[in-house]
């Protein structure tokens, strides 16, 4: 689209370099070509922009074949305008003066126009070939028919349009047509897929038979080995053993050297020891003698002195005592007269009941006393006889 601009009451054009641009002034043309840049009047001028670039029509339409299966076709039609003013002159390319935008279509008309042309072609060839003969070479088929069709339209040059190429995309029957149309190749790839899965299998078979083989080879072979292997660990465990035990007598006679070196040694060591311990003994002994003698000699004087005193604080002792038994026995003495002369003039009564009393005070405890009839009978009889005298 142009670029038209507004300056004082003027306007200003600018063109692409793809769109032809035709200037019409009072009937007269005044520029014509493509990236054009002018000045112009809006209420004299009559412009028109034609598109000189090479555009693509897609396109997309339904056809029967001769068998009366429907397809669809999808098409693409690359075409340009090779001449601008036959095609300004055939279609409304003009645009508006103030905003620069077509007036109408023109490429619509143009899309509508090549698409029913290449149709038509596209259903002539389709009416008169099978479905599955469509499927297989129909593409190629509708391509030429249609590129052939186009370049021998004579509307086409005679409205400055030129075709570029012409491209058919696809060729579909109807979903159903298709599936159906699917069924026997799938069942044929599914047979070999089946046949692919069975060499599988069996090839898989005859290597896992080979691979058992091979193990079972192995096995053996392993079990030889270990056969090998268990020998020569006997084999190097006797070996063993016996350089362990040449070893371990080698050890005994270097230990029982060095013990009996030892031996040697503590004993003259012991000797040594014993010697200077014996003489240190007897030093010890003769100190210890001399020691034991003066201490018996200080022991025997001390007990001389402390026999001597005991036997002089003895002597002391016993005529202390001596003395005191001598006073105790004349006290006693006159405490015995004394006690004569006073039970000497107590009547006999008396005399008996302070015995009972001092009886009483020496015998032993007497928890309860038991008196018979007759007991008492007769100190009541002599406790009566004694009131009566």
């Amino acid at each position: 689209m142009a670029d038209i601009t507004r300056r004082l009451g003027w306007r200003h054009l600018r063109g692409g370099p793809t769109a032809h641009v035709r200037h019409h002034r009072s009937g007269k043309l005044v520029h014509d070509g493509p990236g054009l840049s002018f000045w112009f009047r809006s209420l004299s001028a009559a412009l028109s922009e034609v598109p000189v670039d090479d555009r693509e029509l897609a396109m997309t339409f339904h056809a029967r074949t001769v068998d009366f299966q429907d397809v669809a076709v999808q098409a693409t039609v690359t075409y340009r305008v090779s001449d601008p003013a036959v095609a300004a002159a055939r279609l409304d390319f003009s645009i508006d003066p103030d905003t620069g935008a077509w007036r109408s279509a023109p490429l619509a008309q143009l899309g509508t126009l090549l698409t029913e042309t290449a149709q038509q072609h596209a259903l002539d060839v389709l009416a008169r070939t099978s479905l599955s003969s469509a499927l297989v070479d129909g593409v190629t088929a509708v391509r030429e028919r249609i590129a052939a069709g186009l370049a021998t339209e004579p509307r086409l040059p005679a409205t400055g349009i030129e075709i570029v190429a012409v491209r058919v995309v696809a060729l579909r029957p109807e979903p159903e047509v298709e599936r159906a149309l699917r069924t026997p190749a799938r069942e044929l790839i599914q047979q070999e897929a089946d046949r692919a899965t069975y060499e599988r299998r069996a090839v898989a078979v005859e290597r896992e038979r080979t691979i058992a083989e091979n193990e079972l080879a192995s096995r053996i072979e392993l079990a030889r080995r270990e056969e090998q292997l268990v020998e020569q660990r006997g084999t190097n465990t006797r070996r063993e053993a016996e350089e362990n035990a040449a070893a371990d007598k080698v050890r005994a006679e270097a230990e029982a050297t060095r013990t009996v070196r030892l031996a040697e040694a503590e004993a003259a060591r012991s000797v040594k020891l014993g010697e200077a311990e014996a003489a240190k003994q007897v030093r010890l002994a003769d100190a210890e003698a001399q020691r034991t003698e003066r201490l018996t000699q200080a022991e025997a004087a001390r007990t001389v002195r402390l026999a001597e005193a005991e036997a002089a604080r003895s002597v002391q002792l016993a005529r202390a005592e001596a003395e005191a038994a001598r006073e105790v026995g004349e006290a006693r003495a006159q405490a015995q007269a004394a006690w004569l002369r006073v039970h000497g003039d107590v009547d006999v009564a008396t005399l008996h009941a302070l015995t009972g009393t001092r009886l009483a005070e020496n015998l032993p405890h007497i928890d309860s006393v038991t008196i018979s009839p007759d007991v008492l009978t007769g100190l009541l009889s002599r406790l009566g006889a004694g009131e009566r005298e």
